[in-house]
């Protein structure tokens, strides 16, 4: 399913169960044109973003982050499978593997973030999107996906986020620029999505 900006859904199966292990797959390309080389070849200019998973209590305190240098969350349900320096290549850049069962009690919403590292910014990306895997289903079936449309002179971007209630989980596109190089400069923005 696609969502736009601000669309929500439910993380259950058709029988009503609900998911178990997703996937968030971030993706993006380079919208700045190629350059001729020094020999005649062309060169792709590398766009490096780092894409993390902000946790937060019912409050909106910050509990725990996973990113390029915290692989694994506190609680051991959240994962990131290691930094994409470049962005080159099709599909998923970086990707985080989500045990919802195992989430801390005390997490309440897992806001997703890309930010620039080395302050490029998002007019020179292309094509970025975020998607939720169900990994607990044969075959990993996509079930969500948001595409941004959204660009500017921006160095990060508040994606999307997983909300708890009771047992059940929902994904939200969310789609809004903030200004930093690391996950621990757009708290502020991750928290204003909740």
């Amino acid at each position: 399913m696609s969502l736009q900006k601000g669309q929500s859904l439910s993380l259950t199966k058709q029988n009503g169960e609900s998911l178990t292990n997703v996937r968030l797959g971030l993706g993006w390309d380079s919208a700045v044109p190629a350059k001729k080389g020094f020999f005649g070849g062309t060169k792709t200019v590398e766009i490096d973003l780092d894409a993390s998973a902000i946790m937060f209590d019912a409050d909106g305190k910050h509990l725990d982050t996973v990113f390029f240098n915290q692989l694994t969350s506190k609680d051991g349900a959240v994962r990131h499978a290691g930094d994409n320096l470049t962005g080159a290549g099709d599909g998923d850049d970086e990707t985080m593997m989500v045990n919802l069962p195992a989430v801390s009690p005390a997490v309440q919403h897992i806001v997703f973030v890309i930010t620039s590292y080395s302050q490029q910014t998002f007019d020179m990306v292309q094509n970025a999107f975020c998607r939720v895997i169900d990994d607990s289903a044969a075959g990993s079936p996509e079930v969500a996906r948001y595409s941004l449309t959204e660009s500017g002179r921006n160095t990060a971007m508040v994606m999307s986020k997983l909300s708890r209630n009771g047992n059940a989980w929902t994904f939200q596109a969310i789609g809004t620029p903030a200004n930093g190089r690391t996950a621990g400069d757009v708290l502020g923005a991750a928290a204003s999505a909740l």
